[in-house]
């Protein structure tokens, strides 16, 4: 079974969260509001360059 974890950022009143697996090979992303929907699967590479832009500010919404 994939064990699924919730950013630790997130707030326990919900709200837009993401839930992360570490699967092999790969790591999963999802909508911890939708665990049954769609899921990113990115290999380590592309989830480090995702983490490095994120946290870059490069994909702000705001």
């Amino acid at each position: 079974m994939t064990e699924w974890r919730k950013s630790s950022r997130s707030s326990p009143s919900g709200g837009n969260c993401v839930e992360v697996a570490n699967l092999t090979g790969n790591i999963g992303v999802r909508d911890s509001k939708d665990p049954d929907g769609p899921k990113l699967f990115l290999d380590a590479g592309d989830w480090r360059a995702l983490m490095r832009r994120i946290k870059a500010s490069e994909h702000d919404l705001a």
